[in-house]
């Protein structure tokens, strides 16, 4: 969750998301930075547009607060699904919508 609250600290302050700038808000959090995961966020938040991931995903909380409700009275159904694994191919729209939750 760092690595993600530093690209919002560094979106939020005006600056560029690379490498380098998260590697340094991470350090001055105290944090033992990994390169990797570094350089795996920014990739994945390359051509993201952040202002239009946090506004979707403001109109999303509301209805993620009625889920636990509503999945109470569907956990069996849920576990029954669960026993019969299914694989789905993943779109890289879909991936790429994915990376909303980031921000929410």
């Amino acid at each position: 969750m760092e690595y993600i609250y530093s690209a919002m600290v560094l979106y939020s302050a005006g600056k560029d998301i690379t490498e380098d700038a998260i590697k340094a808000v991470l350090t001055a959090a105290g944090v033992d930075a990994d390169a990797a995961k570094i350089k795996a966020l920014v990739a994945s938040l390359e051509g993201v547009d952040i202002k239009e991931a946090i506004a979707s995903a403001a109109f999303a909380a509301p209805a993620a607060a009625a889920a636990p409700a509503a999945g109470a009275a569907a956990a069996p159904a849920a576990a029954a699904a669960a026993e019969e694994p299914e694989e789905e191919a993943v779109s890289e729209e879909e991936a790429a919508a994915g990376l909303s939750a980031l921000f929410g």
